[in-house]
């Protein structure tokens, strides 16, 4: 017989940006009031589980979202850089469709396939994949909390599903504070899992950022 262990890629809360910019790994970004409550909404979806190890990226709005599983659970957040936002070169702008019209914008989208824009696809997928590993050993015949950002726990599934791992990013399923969950028998990775605790929480869907 194999232990299950179960690692859990919780995105966080929706995050205060009243001005739209992709702010990907820029600092001083919080979570907004809603994303605060939807913190908790996650905090309450993991009460009574197995839950032994918990990870984060280093942003605040990320260790803003695990606080409040560290609260139930009593346990102190690992910071792993691995589970840190994607590298964007559009960070700090704000992204408008037009841009994609303008001819200096070109080179940016020349390769959408690495993609040429920001962090390659398979980097963000070796390092958040390494990362889950790490919560399965930590986590043996128990469950991991890992909190990270949109893509690359996009990018992990997609990876970990064996699929291709260009995208549109309006296919994303991968909700504000949701729960993208890596189900492990022994070192093998049985199958995956995906729940949204906090949806009834999400007023917009297609807030900026990660």
């Amino acid at each position: 017989m194999t232990e299950t262990t179960i690692v859990h890629l919780l995105r966080h809360g929706e995050v205060h940006n009243p001005d739209g910019i992709l702010y990907g790994r820029l600092p001083g970004y919080h979570l907004s009031e809603d994303g605060v409550l939807m913190a908790k909404a996650a905090a309450d979806f993991f009460a009574g589980r197995d839950i032994t190890v918990l990870y984060s990226s280093p942003m605040e709005r990320a260790r803003e979202t695990a606080a409040p599983i560290a609260e139930v659970f009593g346990l102190t957040p690992v910071i792993d850089e691995r589970l840190i936002e994607a590298a964007n070169s559009f960070e700090g702008e704000k992204f408008e469709a037009r841009m994609l019209r303008s001819p200096r914008m070109w080179p940016r989208f020349r390769n959408p396939v690495r993609p040429s824009w920001g962090e390659p696809y398979e980097e963000i997928a070796r390092r958040m994949l390494r990362a889950a590993y790490a919560a399965r050993d930590a986590a043996r015949g128990h469950e991991a909390v890992c909190v990270s950002h949109q893509l690359p726990i996009w990018t992990a599934r997609l990876k970990a599903e064996g699929r291709r791992l260009w995208h549109d990013p309006r296919s994303r399923e991968c909700g504000l504070a949701s729960v993208t969950s890596l189900v492990f028998e022994g070192n093998a990775l049985v199958r995956t899992e995906y729940a949204e605790p906090a949806a009834a929480l999400i007023r917009n869907p297609t807030v900026p950022g990660a």
